[in-house]
């Protein structure tokens, strides 16, 4: 993505990109993933979620996710 559109557009990117990280060192990977679980339940962030779907509507999340339309998360619920 061009950077220069995000200021353009006066937008952010925020995201991660965990890529090979993941693969060449676990152990980071999980204690990186601990930590951002740990901030999740202390309110410090709060991940952008754009609609809830029941699992019997996945496909109907993914139908959004591909035309996106999904700004943030779309999270499926198991109940």
């Amino acid at each position: 993505m061009p950077l220069n559109l995000t200021l353009l557009k006066s937008c952010q990117i925020v995201g991660v990109f965990w890529g090979a990280f993941t693969m060449r060192d676990p152990k980071r990977h999980a204690a990186h993933v601990a930590e951002l679980l740990h901030w999740y339940t202390e309110g410090k962030i709060r991940p952008r979620v754009t609609a809830h779907f029941p699992l019997e509507k996945a496909a109907e999340a993914l139908i959004l996710v591909e035309g996106r339309k999904v700004q943030g998360k779309a999270v499926l619920v198991m109940e």
